[in-house]
This record gives structure tokens, C-alpha cells and sequence, in this order.
């Protein structure tokens, strides 16, 4: 009879399973351990710059346009309407030349009225004059009047006196002829008196009576003004820029009719932003880019708030214009702010502000990848930056915009 014999287990299998199983582990572990690979980014969309250290010069931009330092306007000093048109805009004018003709009878009617409450109160002078000088003659006469009579009475008054001491009148007689002199003695007082009062004032009602011929020759006078003020003229040396009003149309008072500037001496009005603004300020120089050239200028005048973001600075041109310059030309301006020297800095990035940390991807030296470091940014101007902390000189950033890598840290370009 057969014995099954027994069989002895296969103990290199087990070995070759426990030796997997640990390379499996061994494995897993380094794998979890490993950072994940760097994203890749094409090098040619990337911006970049080189830290240097060195001359950095602050300045602020912004756009803007070319204004007439001197602007006339022409206003509607009475309404009317435009009959005639006699000058285009970007006519050579002077200020005798006649730009607009207008009309209004009811101006017209104004003057004559004026006029005649003017010759009204002439009149009245006249006739109020020659009423105080009657006056005054008249009672010029009653006081040579009264006078020939006081003197009579005196006269009477030392006969009796004399005939009295003689007894041949009555003492009665000597008594009435003494009261009638001292009664014409008071009347020659008063009538004097009278006549005194007669003369003193009439100098100051005629002087009051002047005064309201001078406000009628005053009333006339701006009437007439009015009625000349149709007539429009341009009233400075110019070129006529603007003339909104056409043939038929009807100008009230204080309308704009014209506008009259000197394109010779224009000044650049810049829209700087708010947040670069601060350190602008007045005498700063300033190059303005005409598109045809660039003129040096410095800042003359800064609005004292903000509109839109913006502050409008004033700059002051020097030098010649160049061809093509003229009002409302637009224009970009750029304004030193100061220079400093031996300062690290670099392309300013796309992202960060003044006195700001960031974090800016600085390439590894010898490889193709980059890092995020932290940088501390300084003072900026329009296309530099102060370098604080961070980075040092020949290091080379990327200044474009990374946001979509802010979760990584490390970049490979390609």
C-alpha cells in the first residue's frame, strides 16, 4: 500500500511576496513624500527684469490736453437774435472784430424810454432852477421893501422924538411912531432871514436834482450800451476757436456766443492719479509728449481735491511749441518727482503698490524654474520700483502677472 508523502512549503515564494510587498511600501513612502511637479509656463509670454542698483528718478504720468493759458469768452450781454454771422471758427481775430449781429426791439424801446426820463429830469432842472431864483428874487425885493419902510420909520421915530421934547406932539404920537420902528426893525430881521434861507438852499436842491439827472444820463447810457452790445465783437487778439450760435437762433443774457484764445501760449492740464498725486508739487518739472515731439515744462498750479480719481496738475510749457501743437490736443505728461542714487531697483511688476510686500517669482540661477520669494517694495515711479528687502542685485524676476500660480510656489518655464 501507497504512503502520500508530505510536502515541504515553497518558502522562496513567501520571500519573493514579502520582498515586493516591501519595495511596495518602501515606494509609496517616497512618492508621498515627493512635492508635486512645478507647473510649466512659456517663457516667451513672461515678462522679466534684472535687479540693479544704481540712478533711480521718480515720476508720475498721466494724460491730458493742451489748454490756452488766456481763453476769452464772448457771453450775450442782452438776449437777441443771431441775424448775421460774419466769422468762422479758426478765423485770426482782433479785438475791434465783429463776430455776431444781433437784434431785439424790445432793447431798442429801453433806450428810447431812458432817453426820455433823461430829458425829463433835465427839464426838471431847468425848471426848478429858474422856480428857486423867482423865489429868491422875489424876496430879495420884499426885504428892499421892508428895508425903505424900517427906514422910514426911523426917520419918523427921531422927528417925533424931536418934536416930543419940544411939546408939539403928543407923547401918544411919539410912542406910535417909535413901536412902528421896531416893528419894521423885526420885519427887516425876518425877511432877511428869510432870504438868507432862500439862498443856502438852493445850491442843494439843485445838487439833488443833478444827482437824478446823472442817474438818467446813467440808465441811458447802459441802455445805449446794450443796444451797441448787439453788435458782437471778440474783445482780445485771437483765434476764434468756438461759435455755437447759428442764424435764426435766440441768445438769452449770459449765453455763450464765442470763444477766443491765443494758441501761442498753451499750457498742458494733466489727470494724475490720486494715488501718485502726494508728491507732486508746484515747480517739479515735467516733459509733455505732443505726439510730434516733447516739451519741457514745470508745474505751475494742482487742484485742491480729487474728481474721477484723478487730480488735474497745471503744467507751464517752455521753449517753442512743436508743429501740430494746438488747444484740446491731447497730450501725456510726465512729472519728476525727485532723483535718488545707488538705490536697488527694478521693473516695477503688475502687481504691488508703494510700501507693500509682495511675492514676485525670482529664477533660479543655472535652471529653468523659479520661485516665489517675498520682496518688500519701496517707493515706485511709472516703470521702477525700490527694491527694500528681498532680492539683490543681478537677481532676475518675473514681473507679469502670476496670479494664476499663487497657489504653487515654484514655476518651470519652457
Amino acid at each position: 500500500m501507497d504512503i502520500p508523502r508530505e510536502k515541504k512549503p515553497d518558502r522562496r515564494r513567501f520571500l519573493y511576496i514579502g520582498a515586493a510587498v516591501a519595495v511596495l511600501a518602501v515606494t509609496t513612502l517616497g512618492l508621498s513624500r515627493l512635492k508635486p511637479a512645478a507647473p510649466t509656463v512659456e517663457a516667451g509670454t513672461l515678462w522679466m527684469d534684472t535687479v540693479r542698483q544704481g540712478a533711480f528718478v521718480r515720476d508720475v504720468r498721466g494724460p491730458g490736453t493742451l489748454v490756452p493759458e488766456q481763453i476769452r469768452w464772448v457771453s450775450a450781454v442782452a438776449p437777441g437774435r443771431v441775424e448775421r454771422k460774419l466769422v468762422q471758427p479758426g478765423a485770426r481775430v482782433t479785438a475791434g472784430t465783429v463776430l455776431l449781429e444781433l437784434s431785439n426791439p424790445d432793447v431798442q424801446i429801453q433806450l428810447l424810454q431812458a432817453q426820455r426820463q433823461l430829458t425829463d429830469a433835465e427839464a426838471q432842472l431847468v425848471s426848478l432852477k429858474t422856480t428857486l431864483e423867482t423865489q429868491k428874487l422875489n424876496q430879495a425885493g420884499v426885504v428892499a421893501n421892508i428895508r425903505s419902510e424900517y427906514r422910514d420909520a426911523l426917520r419918523k421915530a427921531a422927528s417925533d422924538s424931536a418934536l416930543s421934547a419940544q411939546d408939539l406932539i403928543s407923547s401918544a404920537d411919539y410912542a406910535r411912531s417909535k413901536d412902528k420902528a421896531e416893528e419894521y426893525t423885526a420885519r427887516l430881521d425876518v425877511e432877511q432871514q428869510r432870504l438868507d434861507i432862500y439862498t443856502q438852499n438852493i445850491a442843494s436842491q439843485l445838487e439833488v436834482q443833478k444827482e437824478q439827472v446823472e442817474r438818467m444820463r446813467a440808465v441811458a447810457e447802459f441802455q445805449r450800451s446794450l443796444v451797441n452790445a448787439m453788435v458782437v465783437r471778440a474783445g482780445a487778439d485771437g483765434v476764434l476757436q468756438e461759435m455755437p450760435m447759428e442764424v435764426g437762433q435766440w441768445a438769452i443774457s449770459g449765453a455763450t456766443l464765442a470763444k477766443v484764445v491765443q494758441p501761442e501760449r498753451l499750457k498742458a492740464v494733466l489727470r494724475i492719479p490720486e494715488t501718485q498725486a502726494r508728491d507732486v508739487t508746484i515747480g517739479q518739472t515735467a516733459a509733455i509728449d505732443t505726439r510730434n515731439g516733447i516739451v519741457k515744462g514745470h508745474v505751475i498750479r494742482m487742484d485742491p481735491g480729487a474728481s474721477n480719481g484723478t487730480v488735474t496738475v497745471d503744467v507751464a510749457l517752455e521753449g517753442e511749441l512743436p508743429k501740430g501743437a494746438r488747444p484740446d490736443l491731447s497730450v501725456d505728461g510726465t512729472i519728476t518727482l525727485e532723483r535718488l542714487d545707488n538705490v536697488l531697483n527694478v521693473g516695477r511688476p503688475a502687481y504691488g503698490q508703494a510700501n507693500s510686500t509682495v511675492g514676485i517669482f525670482r529664477v533660479i540661477p543655472g535652471s529653468s524654474e523659479a520661485e516665489r520669494v517675498r520682496v518688500e517694495l519701496g517707493r515706485t515711479s511709472v516703470n521702477t520700483v525700490e527694491i527694500v528687502r528681498g532680492l539683490q542685485k543681478g537677481d532676475v524676476v518675473i514681473l507679469s502677472d502670476m496670479s494664476r500660480w499663487d497657489a504653487v510656489d515654484r514655476v518651470r518655464m519652457k
